[in-house]
């Protein structure tokens, strides 16, 4: 006698439990894999500023140039009131002399030892006919002067104060406040004209008014 019992079958309706199940299953646990994910920003790039570039230190080449001078002035004597002033007339210089001060009142100096040209101008000098310029030069103590031996003719005391504020005036021109040393034929004056104005050298412009009023 056989003992032994058919295997049971299991039924469609269990099967499709069993399925519906390892589907929620698989599927709970794709979607906790899938947000337990930490998202990953991608940072946003800074944007990097190129520094302006640091100018340069200005080379001596780079330097603009000295201006030109292009005109002086030389000092003339004019009557007013019946007295005498000393007034500024402009000169046109050569190109050649419009960088260097020296050269530019030597320019000055031998249109001012020259006289007047413009006779309606109503300017004179007390500068006697004839003078000449040895030499002028302009360095760091001042500004020197040497004359002919013709500047010490002729006249008072009025022409000689004249013709001595002529030459401290347009030998100042460049700069007001310079000192002048003034000679003759090389050496230093310590007096002027017979009567004797006594000069205490280098002269200026302040003291020209203080000591020698016209």
């Amino acid at each position: 006698m056989d003992n032994r019992q058919p295997p049971r079958r299991v039924s469609s309706r269990a099967i499709a439990t069993i399925g519906a199940l390892i589907l929620a299953i698989g599927g709970g646990t794709v979607w906790l894999a899938l947000n337990s994910r930490t998202p990953t920003s991608t940072p946003t790039p800074t944007p990097s500023s190129t520094p302006s570039p640091s100018p340069s230190p200005t080379s001596p080449n780079s330097l603009q140039p000295l201006p030109v001078q292009d005109t002086a002035d030389i000092y003339w004597l004019q009557d007013r009131d019946n007295k005498f002033e000393l007034v500024a007339r402009p000169v046109t210089l050569d190109k050649a002399a419009s960088k260097n001060p020296s050269a530019i009142l030597e320019q000055a100096f031998i249109r001012l030892l020259a006289g007047p040209s413009d006779t309606n101008d109503r300017v004179s000098t007390s500068i006697p006919k004839g003078t000449k310029l040895r030499s002028v030069t302009v360095q760091n103590e001042g500004v020197s002067v040497d004359l002919s031996q013709e500047f010490m003719s002729g006249g008072g005391s009025a022409s000689m104060t004249g013709r001595l504020g002529q030459v401290i005036y347009t030998a100042t021109s460049l700069d007001p406040n310079a000192k002048v040393f003034i000679s003759v034929d090389g050496k230093r004056l310590e007096t002027l004209g017979g009567e004797g104005l006594v000069l205490e050298q280098p002269l200026t412009r302040q003291g020209f008014q203080k000591d020698f009023p016209l």
